[in-house]
């Protein structure tokens, strides 16, 4: 362990296999991962960074539209003609 601005820095030498694959320490990915199983991956100053990812959950857009509509929706010509200006 190491020190870098303030962070503790912890580092492990791994092996890469054939296959380009290594292996992530189980308390490594039960902190930094947790259910989550997608990583990004980035080159950067000749270093490779390795970042937990978040995909963002788009179902809960689904069937979901919010407008600010003066027309009464029970006029749906009014309605489309509003949407289209």
């Amino acid at each position: 362990m190491s020190q870098v601005k303030g962070e503790e820095v912890q580092e492990m030498i791994k092996q890469v296999d054939g296959h380009g694959r290594i292996v992530i320490p189980k308390k490594w990915r039960n902190k930094h991962l947790k259910n989550n199983s997608y990583v990004v991956l980035k080159i950067k100053d000749g270093e490779i960074i390795l970042k937990s990812h978040e995909p963002v959950d788009i179902t809960k857009h689904f069937n979901s539209l919010e407008v600010d509509l003066k027309s009464d929706l029970a006029d749906w010509d009014n309605i489309k003609r509003e949407l289209l200006k």
